[in-house]
């Protein structure tokens, strides 16, 4: 029985390559306009392929050349030229007094006096020498209390009690109905000066206003600058202007400068809800514009574990977001921010070309686009699939044979490395790329190149069984398709992200129709290679610059991402998706090659190198380079634990050193250098208390379940926390009702874990709704500056107690700064750690009661 199938036909030809005396002009019959369809006549088969050096040499000429331009644009964003307008040795100078003070959590006299002071003396410096100026300066100290709840790290409520805001208002002296907001923090986590996250913003904000307020002509409208120093405490003190200042009625838009690690680029990574027109200002104003639509989506999307101030203003103040000098002073002398609601009308699709210029057009405006270029790929294939030579429907058929080819290429390739990071994971091996990140190009990527040029070589050569510019044709083609399939999906989900493979249809389609003669005449000639790879500079080199942001952003978070999730396979699945992403129109040129023997000869060498060497330990993870830190983050609390039965009497007590690994090594390479952090002294959770028992600052014990436990002498802080009852009612809707009273250092964590059978009913935080973590229990986070009063709150709790009461209150304590923080037994053991680890520590005690 004959199958007349395409497949079948070029086999049959393959073995006539001795006639050599057709006309070359006669190739377009060989490939035919369906790509491999009907073959009238079969010219020599090396005349038409692409020979494998000169193949591989462009290609990676290409994407070296690309990723050179991407460094280079990078370090334009970061380097720059002065506008005259902008001082910076006055603004680094300004850092450094800032830093200078060393750590300033929330509370501490660093950050609420030693700091608010300096701020306070510049402010009245700038407001003394612009009094004669058209604009006024007006400065005002808030000291807000409030509570909130937020969805951030499972689920949590947030309280503050007299954190510090200052708030400068700098208008025209008339007056101005209308405010933008710049933000900027200054205090910082303990043990940390805090210099990029987030002295360095507020640094360049005092010299941000003194340029405006040294204007000679009148702002248009009011600027608000707010340095506030509560955000390391999870955005309390934006919240607490954004809600209670009186200037905040009256602010349109907000500019929010916050950092995550040190030096880069500045980069708009947010903008909303829905104002195009704060884009337009950007597009219009910035000087050196580093933005993209990509990365506020990525980060709305909720992948990346972090937050900034920006939540706060646009959950709780209904106002949009932006990033510093000339886009503020653009959008304090423009006429939508009078008005900023009147110009809510859709998204915006913006990103900048290498950061020279940003382009920006309507959501609405980007579909249509989206859609007609979609349009011309169905035309452009719907041509093909029409042609008479497609009897059968035989195009359709290679199509669909060639996509599920590439999609299972996408499969098997994944999973490979995959499995390979999981081997470097279950070997102890992993985050050997954490302090040089090309290493891990080298041997996922490797690995992911490798294995996809495999399975599309054995599918010439046994599949098809013949090399055919056909193929290479009917590749590109399902590269489109694939491309398209994306553009249609996320244009239909109203995410403007799709400009990307927008860019990634229009520009190799056109490309491809302007070489369609080229192609027929000369097959893969080197010209052909070229022009074909010019075409594809635009999107690509765009491309690889969003993958190398995702990069930054996530290389230094898989740093302190747990030890719950293994960072290799992260890695490993970025740097293959970021292969199969850039390879898809190289496809093209595996099937136009005449061999790819010596290129996977080539690519397992190099991957097999790089695993022996990553399994031999010869990269080490951590460094501390000040140049390219990459610290081991351990967090040691000298804590003693207390709990309490039934009756209110002590039923246990003990003391150590809770230490937690925050990243996926655990304590594997401090144990050779400390050996008493082993894991003889590995914790487990006990479930029958809130938060397994330990003084967790934040929730993150579903990140973190891999901590130890040191025995260590009970500690005695001199202000020790004092907890009470101040009154237990029944209530006449029939819960219990107790209302509590606490006093205690600035930070406390305050843990509710309702018996079985018992739920939270009301509480007096926030809206008045309990919220509950995602491990069922409840995390209220407390923080407050000076002078604060005693801390009062009550809850109420449904259904009758049982014979172990119905809900295990427990409070944690934490003592950041001053005497207290500090004990012999943590001193010890933090001159032991290594100088590549960076020992975050302080006292903590934890107490536990039931009712």
């Amino acid at each position: 029985m004959e199958k007349d199938t395409t497949i079948r036909r070029i086999k049959s030809l393959h073995g006539r390559q001795n006639n050599v005396s057709e006309n070359k002009n006669d190739s377009q019959d060989q490939c035919g306009i369906n790509g491999c369809s009907e073959v009238k006549k079969k010219p020599e088969v090396s005349l038409y392929l692409l020979h494998e050096g000169v193949g591989v040499a462009l290609v990676t000429v290409f994407i070296l050349v690309l990723w050179g331009v991407v460094h280079l644009s990078l370090q334009q964003l970061v380097i720059g030229k002065s506008t005259g307008e902008f001082n910076a040795i006055r603004a680094r100078k300004h850092l450094e007094r800032i830093t200078s003070v060393g750590p300033r959590p929330t509370g501490s006299p660093e950050n609420e006096i030693l700091t608010v002071n300096f701020l306070l003396e510049q402010i009245e410096h700038i407001k003394a020498d612009s009094a004669s100026g058209p604009n006024s300066v007006t400065v005002d100290v808030q000291r807000p209390t409030g509570s909130f709840s937020i969805d951030f790290l499972g689920g949590f409520t947030s309280y503050y009690d007299r954190v510090s805001n200052i708030a400068v208002r700098l208008e025209p002296k008339a007056g101005a109905q209308h405010l933008m907001l710049a933000n900027c923090h200054f205090d910082s986590v303990a043990n940390s000066p805090g210099a990029s996250d987030d002295a360095v913003s507020c640094a360049v904000m005092l010299e941000v206003l003194h340029s405006l307020a040294n204007l000679s002509t009148p702002l248009r409208h009011g600027v608000v600058f707010l340095f506030n120093g509560a955000e390391e405490n999870v955005l309390q003190a934006s919240h607490g202007f954004i809600t209670q200042h009186p200037w905040a009625k009256q602010v349109r838009a907000f500019i929010n400068l916050e950092a995550a690690g040190v030096g880069g680029k500045e980069v708009v990574f947010q903008t909303g809800p829905e104002n195009p027109w704060l884009v337009q200002a950007y597009v219009h104003a910035a000087k050196h514009p580093f933005a993209s639509v990509v990365g506020q989506e990525v980060f709305q999307s909720g992948v990346i574990p972090s937050d900034t101030d920006f939540r706060i203003y646009r959950d709780f103040g209904n106002i949009p977001g932006d990033n510093i000098l000339a886009v503020l002073k653009h959008l304090v002398m423009s006429e939508e921010l009078a008005d900023s609601s009147e110009y809510r009308h859709g998204n915006m699709v913006f990103f900048d070309l290498l950061g020279m210029v940003v382009v920006a057009y309507p959501a609405r405006v980007g579909t249509i686009i989206n859609y007609m270029t979609a349009m011309a790929t169905f035309l452009y294939l719907f041509k093909k699939c029409s042609h008479p030579s497609n009897v059968g429907g035989r195009y359709i058929k290679e199509l669909v044979y060639a996509t599920a080819v590439v999609i299972l290429s996408w499969l098997v390739t994944l999973l490979t490395v995959l499995i390979i990071a999981l081997v470097v994971s279950l070997t102890g091996r992993s985050m050997f790329w954490y302090n040089d990140f090309y290493t891990c190009i080298f041997m996922y990527g490797s690995a992911a190149t490798g294995t996809m040029v495999l399975i599309h070589t054995l599918a010439k050569n046994l599949y098809y069984g013949v090399s055919c510019v056909c193929l290479g044709e009917l590749y590109f083609d399902v590269s489109l398709l694939l491309w398209c399939g994306a553009l249609v999906y996320l244009t239909a989900n109203d995410l403007c992200s799709a400009y990307v493979p927008m860019l990634m249809v229009a520009f190799p389609l056109t490309t491809k129709l302007l070489l369609v003669r080229e192609f027929k005449l000369r097959g893969a000639s080197v010209k052909y290679s070229v022009l074909y790879q010019l075409g594809l500079a635009l999107p690509y080199v765009h491309f690889m610059f969003l993958i190398w942001v995702v990069f930054e952003i996530f290389t230094p978070i898989l740093g302190r991402s747990g030890t719950e999730i293994p960072p290799d396979v992260v890695l490993a699945t970025l740097v293959t998706l970021a292969t199969l992403f850039l390879s898809s129109f190289f496809l093209h040129f595996i099937y136009l090659a005449r061999s790819t023997k010596w290129l996977l000869a080539g690519l397992g060498t190099v991957f097999t190198v790089f695993l022996v060497l990553v399994l031999c330990g010869m990269f080490f993870p951590y460094t501390a380079d000040p140049s390219g830190p990459r610290p081991k983050r351990v967090f040691l609390q000298h804590t003693t634990r207390t709990f309490h039965g039934l009756d209110g009497q002590v039923k246990s007590r003990d003391s150590g050193l809770w230490i937690n690994s925050f990243d996926y090594t655990g304590m594997q390479h401090i144990t050779p250098i400390i050996p008493e952090i082993n894991d003889t002294i590995r914790t487990s959770c006990q479930e029958d208390r809130p938060f397994c028992g330990y003084p967790w600052f934040l929730p993150v014990k579903f990140l973190v379940k891999k901590n130890w436990y040191l025995p260590a002498p009970e500690v005695f802080p001199r202000s020790p926390i004092e907890f009470q009852v101040l009154s237990k009612e029944q209530t006449k809707w029939g819960t219990v009702k107790i209302t509590f009273e606490v006093k205690g250092p600035s930070h406390m964590s305050l843990y509710l874990r309702p018996h079985q059978g018992a739920s939270l009913s009301s509480w007096s935080f926030g809206d008045g709704v309990p919220q509950y973590h995602l491990a069922g229990e409840y995390f209220i986070f407390y923080s407050h500056g000076l002078d604060a009063p005693a801390w009062n709150f009550w809850f109420e709790i449904q259904d009758p107690s049982g014979p172990e009461g119905i809900i295990s209150v427990a409070i944690s304590s934490h003592y950041f700064f001053g005497e207290d923080q500090r004990t012999v037994q943590l001193e010890d053991m933090l001159k032991r750690f290594p100088k590549w680890a960076f020992p975050s520590s302080w006292v903590s005690t934890y107490h536990m009661y039931r009712y």
